[in-house]
């Protein structure tokens, strides 16, 4: 393998940060480990990305008039493949033999299985046996009476044929909508595939933004982790249908111009045994640390030993399935922060650079995540991958040949954790306009971020969407187009503002869960012991959206309107925006960008006429406005509206009327 990493006695991420001089040999050091594990997993015959194909040799495949069946499991000292075809029983003939490195394999007459038929494995190991899901299988599915699960042979008699085949990711900056299939629907009940095709991807393109974020793909056994707790890797979930239904959307959502990500969790695994790969070979170390380390102290999940060499096979072939077998376009990395600390982030406050190079680092993880960006972008230049992390690492989002780990974006997860303080605990007289331009811009300049109000966090039972939060038990009762109300005109108000100003600012991306566009109300609950196994909360009211006669679709254009302003001035990927003013008592916060002024009146109950803000030379036209009539505003600003920049005393301003809790946007159109 040729390395992709620059040498260590020069770090481009250091060179960028001189905080980070004293931790550049830690850095250095990352970068030949990365080196170094690449080379003694490849052997150096192969690319890393040829590597990376475990799922083409492990599983089940039809070679011609042959399946050929292997599995890694080495402790196990027997191994049947069983299922309908031997009516789940061991069968001497179904008995699976071992070719070294802990690897067995059957190989059967295509005629021994068929399209649909049932099976599974049951291994002997010396203490015990168990059956087991195998651990790269393509399909499994659930007896919806025994609620068991079990792979599927799924060999089709038509297999799927891409019309998009060369699809390449839309250049510009992303903007996410990201979804969930199974309650991507209004009924109470769980969504397919071919429904979210149909009924959803409509509204996505419609409302403007090129990327789509699936939710829970991989199959996971308890429908209410939302996807967390996966069990088998290699199987789309077939709870939402077929994997040519999931390649249907796919390959639609291609045609509309849309990218398509999904969620990787590879921070963790369910602990299930039969259905996943707890205790699969008889230990619980073969995927997993073992003792204590292999527990995940707050989800109860797996953990997976990072420093294993057929691990990192696992995973990193895992990657490279998504890309080849459907098509995705990238990943989000899931529950980055529990990988990257041997504590996991957990009730950990991150103070200061020494938490990003100590002991508690995972440094196994570190160079896993390079290894995977590496993979990716190798196999799809144009992929997309975005970190979820909380603790800030440095480089995370900074190129592997920089000192980096490879990721395109990292979520900036303060910015909604910022709006949600704001409105749950200080009125809207005191929000700080200097603290919350610090939290909206507060990113390392070298790496981009993706911003967003709220994703599907934000809105989980135990809390509130943001809207719900705003306007309360009001939302019940008075969202219909002719009811003035103070709560509900407050929160629409707000709720226009705040989507705004994460977008305008945002460093690089923007993200949005589907409905939270318009408004949607409530929370996101799925069926559970504890709420009577209900679907109420587990579903996206799509009828509020729809309906003329309420104010829901009213912030549904808004949102439209918004995305359509990004997209024609290059937000948010331009430069980063200029402050202008953060006036705490006139609660006035105002920057420039892409050529582009935004001024947002915060205050809530004083307008500001004749209001003075630098400016450079040049005439500025108003081209939107939030307090628009047809986004559900009062209409107190003209639309079109030229400025003219004024010279007051050495001082270049112009002068604007601010509205209450408005916010406008004014192109600089001519200069002197």
């Amino acid at each position: 393998m040729k390395p992709h990493f620059s040498p260590a006695h020069r770090i481009p991420l250091v060179d960028a940060d001189p905080a980070l001089r004293p931790y550049a040999p830690v850095i250095a050091r990352r970068m030949a480990r990365t080196r170094q594990t690449a080379r003694q997993l490849t052997a150096g015959s192969v690319s890393l990305a040829e590597f990376a194909a475990g799922h083409e040799f492990y599983g089940l495949h039809r070679r011609g008039r042959e399946w050929v069946f292997r599995e890694w499991a080495p402790r196990a000292s027997a191994v049947f493949l069983m299922g309908t075809h031997t009516h789940w029983q061991e069968d001497p003939a179904y008995a699976l033999h071992p070719t070294g490195s802990g690897v067995w394999q059957i190989t059967l007459p295509k005629a021994a299985l068929a399209h649909g038929d049932l099976y599974r494995l049951r291994i002997h190991w010396p203490e015990g046996q168990g059956d087991r899901i195998p651990a790269y299988a393509r399909r499994v599915v659930q007896d919806p009476d025994t609620l068991i699960f079990n792979a599927q042979v799924w060999d089709p008699a038509e297999p799927f044929v891409w019309q998009r085949p060369d699809f390449k990711r839309p250049s510009g900056p992303p903007l996410i909508y990201e979804a969930h299939v199974g309650m991507a629907q209004d009924a109470e009940r769980i969504g397919t595939y071919r429904e979210f095709t149909d009924q959803v991807l409509p509204r996505i393109v419609s409302a403007g933004y090129n990327t789509l974020q699936l939710m829970a793909i991989p199959e996971h056994p308890y429908y209410a982790s939302f996807g967390y707790q996966v069990s088998s890797f290699f199987a789309a979930s077939s709870r939402f249908g077929t994997p040519e239904a999931l390649k249907g959307l796919i390959d639609t959502a291609h045609g509309q111009g849309l990218a398509v990500i999904m969620d990787l969790v590879h921070s963790h695994a369910v602990a299930n045994e039969t259905e996943g790969l707890g205790l699969f070979d008889g230990t619980p170390y073969q995927y997993f640390h073992d003792g204590a380390r292999g527990v995940h102290p707050a989800w109860g999940s797996r953990c997976f030993d990072y420093g294993k060499g057929e691990v990192l096979h696992f995973l990193l072939s895992n990657c490279r399935f998504w890309l080849d077998e459907y098509r995705i376009d990238g990943f989000r990395f899931d529950g980055v922060t529990s990988m990257l600390y041997r504590h996991h982030g957990l009730e950990k406050t991150f103070s200061g650079y020494d938490d990003y190079f100590g002991p508690e680092v995972d440094d196994d993880a570190l160079v896993y995540l390079a290894l995977a960006n590496d993979v990716v972008h190798r196999l799809r230049p144009d992929a997309l991958t975005i970190a979820e992390d909380v603790s800030g690492m440095p480089g995370l989002a900074a190129p592997l040949e920089a000192g980096g780990l490879g990721f395109d974006f990292r979520m900036a997860m303060g910015v909604p954790d910022t709006w949600i303080r704001l409105a749950k605990e200080t009125p809207d007289e005191q929000w700080p306009m200097g603290h919350l331009w610090y939290e909206l811009t507060n990113r390392r300049q070298e790496e981009k971020t993706v911003s967003y109000v709220e994703s599907h966090d934000q809105a989980l039972v135990g809390d509130q969407t943001l809207i719900f939060r705003l306007a309360g038990e009001a939302m019940y009762h008075h969202m219909g187009g002719e009811d003035d109300h103070l709560a509900v005109d407050r929160a629409m108000a707000l709720h226009k503002m705040i989507r705004l100003a994460t977008l305008a600012t945002a460093g690089g991306g923007y993200l949005n869960f589907m409905g939270n566009e318009f408004g949607h109300p409530e929370w996101i609950d799925f069926p559970r012991e504890g709420n009577a196994w209900s679907y109420r909360f587990a579903r996206r009211q799509w009828h509020l959206v729809d309906d003329g006669a309420l104010k829901y679709r009213l912030l549904a254009r808004f949102d439209r309107e918004m995305i359509v302003l990004a997209k024609a001035h290059g937000l948010p990927g331009s430069a980063a925006p200029k402050p202008i003013r953060q006036h705490e008592q006139d609660k006035v916060l105002a920057f420039s960008r892409a050529g582009l002024l935004f001024a947002f009146n915060f205050h809530p109950t004083r307008s500001h006429t004749d209001y003075s803000l630098d400016a450079a030379p040049g005439v500025y036209r108003s081209i939107f406005n939030s307090d628009d009539a047809a986004f559900g505003g009062h209409g107190r600003v003209a639309a079109g509206q030229r400025h003219f920049v004024l010279d007051e005393g050495g001082r270049r301003v112009i002068r604007l009327y601010l509205p209450t809790r408005t916010a406008l946007v004014l192109l600089r159109e001519e200069t002197p």
